[in-house]
């Protein structure tokens, strides 16, 4: 009796784990001239005819398209439980997800927002429609989802981050970001312009519904606790989480599961 009891629970954990499918998808870039890889999870149901809302999840510093699925690869089962697609696209090991005045072949504010979103709404069973699609990601990929989703709200419905790298001006000798805006102490109206703690003057109330959390004892911990006040004085509807945890996989690994419960809850109801 315990033998079988055994093996209907490796039969379920198999069958659990294997539902998902995991794509690479090879996509092109005009803007960049080049070819970009995104990883691409697709939930169990996916080939009843459905379509289904899509997440974007971005990587941070350093990283690629990789990261989440090889380090975090329960986000399989979030595309399972939650029905959805789950995209995460190439932005440059240090491209910090702007088109950059600096490098022409950085463009990745378009390949984000207007490339790669096309790619997959045309090869992939996705609601196309900014009311059924989300983006949010870790660190750099933090400070992207929302610059990306603040700057293109007809794209994305839904923005989170998580530790992310709100207020760039902190960094201006580290990250890779004077390679992508130009040096801070030359061109400090970019870093200005493009930090994301200074662009909810684009955010109306309602019009995105956000979410973001840092660790207590995170390095991004204090330009989160100011985003967070910031959209408070300006009455912009918003989650807010400080959990205890730094600058880990183990933090994002935890924090994704809140994440797409809260953009779930968005798609299903049009508000958080």
């Amino acid at each position: 009796m315990k033998f079988m009891i055994l093996v209907l629970f490796c039969f379920c954990l198999y069958s659990r784990t294997s539902a998902a499918t995991i794509d690479t998808a090879f996509t092109h870039s005009i803007a960049m001239h080049k070819d970009i890889k995104a990883v691409v999870i697709k939930p169990d149901d996916y080939a009843t005819g459905k379509r289904f809302p899509v997440i974007y999840l971005l990587h941070g510093f350093s990283g690629n398209y990789s990261d989440w699925i090889k380090k975090a690869p329960s986000i399989a089962y979030l595309a399972d439980n939650y029905q959805l697609i789950i995209v995460c696209p190439d932005g440059n090991f240090s491209g910090w997800y702007f088109d950059s005045p600096v490098n022409s072949k950085w463009k990745y504010e378009t390949y984000i927002a207007g490339e790669l979103v096309n790619y997959i709404d045309k090869h992939y069973a996705t609601l196309a429609d900014n009311k059924h699609r989300a983006i949010t990601g870790l660190s750099m990929g933090g400070h992207g989802a929302l610059f990306l989703a603040f700057k293109h709200q007809d794209v994305f419905g839904a923005a989170g981050s998580m530790s992310g790298g709100v207020d760039i001006r902190q960094f201006p000798d580290s990250f890779g970001i004077e390679q992508v805006l130009g040096k801070y102490s030359q061109y400090p109206e970019r870093w200005e312009q493009n930090s994301v703690v200074n662009m909810l003057y684009l955010l109306k109330p309602n019009a995105l519904a956000i979410t973001f959390d840092c660790g207590y004892d995170d390095m991004m911990y204090a330009s989160n606790q100011e985003l967070h006040q910031n959209l408070l004085q300006r009455k912009i509807p918003h989650d807010y989480t400080i959990r205890p945890g730094g600058h880990s996989w183990e933090y994002w690994s935890n924090s994704i599961n809140y994440q797409v419960l809260f953009f779930s809850r968005y798609f299903k109801t049009g508000h958080s």
